[in-house]
């Protein structure tokens, strides 16, 4: 295949691609940013895949800002040479990792016995460049996976973004497992539930996000990551930027979801711009 000009912007930061055949790469700028994409020849129809997914999900990310450096998007052949790349195991519905200015991504014509559709492809980089945006707005490349940034964060704002709901339990689930397990916290203390429950703790993470949304609007977002930017870590960035601490946000998100709020359709009331 042609090594052709494409056109985006993201970014990752982990081991080089190691496979027998020589690399090949594509290139490609957009509005939002710079892209690679690195495969071998015989991965060349899953990096067109990926460069069609590029263009469908890029556009999407304008909504938080744009992309610094370029970001690198490497094809692994399949989930043992993904994991092996991000030094993960056990991870079976991994499909991609995401860092800095790369995003490391299994090849779609390895997921499963029918490979990956476009939709499913374009959903999944749109989660995965919303990460390398996320560290990119709020941090260098020395700096960002110090931030202390938690998971309901991160995992809720690429999830938000690629608005992938449908994928996770929903909010009366999270609520029952509450009512089963008054111990649980997947949103502060997501770890022991990680590994084997991760749908639970993405969903948790998806709503905890909707709910900040909601609640203090998208410039909370953006100014979480702006404080950030300028050298504060995660839980003194948010609660400059929305007026509360993170751990007493996370309390209101649990109350919300004990009580039913959303049984209502509402979310709280909205507390008015954030103060900064």
């Amino acid at each position: 295949m042609a090594v052709g000009v494409l056109s985006l912007l993201a970014g990752c930061a982990a081991p080089r691609m190691s496979a027998p055949e020589a690399a090949l790469d594509a290139s490609m700028e957009s509005a939002s940013g710079r892209f690679r994409i690195e495969y071998a020849p015989r991965n060349a129809r899953d990096a067109a895949l990926i460069r069609q997914g590029l263009d469908a999900a890029v556009p999407k990310l304008a909504r938080w800002g744009e992309l610094q450096e370029t970001v690198t998007l490497k094809v692994m052949p399949d989930h043992r040479a993904l994991e092996d790349a991000v030094r993960q195991r056990g991870l079976d519905w991994l499909r991609a990792w995401s860092r800095y200015d790369e995003v490391f991504v299994q090849a779609p014509s390895s997921w499963g016995v029918a490979g990956a559709t476009q939709p499913q492809i374009n959903e999944l980089l749109l989660h995965e460049l919303t990460h390398s945006l996320m560290y990119q707005l709020a941090s260098d490349r020395l700096g960002w996976s110090r931030k202390q940034i938690p998971l309901w964060f991160r995992e809720g704002m690429a999830s938000f973004t690629a608005d992938q709901a449908y994928r996770w339990v929903t909010l009366e689930e999270i609520a029952r497992h509450l009512e089963r397990h008054p111990e649980s916290d997947p949103v502060q203390k997501p770890d022991d539930l990680y590994r084997d429950d991760s749908n639970l703790v993405y969903g948790a993470a998806h709503y905890a996000f909707s709910f900040l949304v909601k609640r203090y609007g998208e410039d909370a977002v953006r100014g979480t990551l702006r404080e950030m930017k300028d050298g504060r870590e995660f839980p003194q960035a948010f609660e400059s930027a929305v007026g509360l601490s993170p751990d007493a946000f996370t309390r209101d998100f649990i109350r919300y979801v004990r009580w039913r709020g959303f049984r209502s359709g509402r979310t709280l009331p909205s507390v008015g711009p954030p103060r900064n």
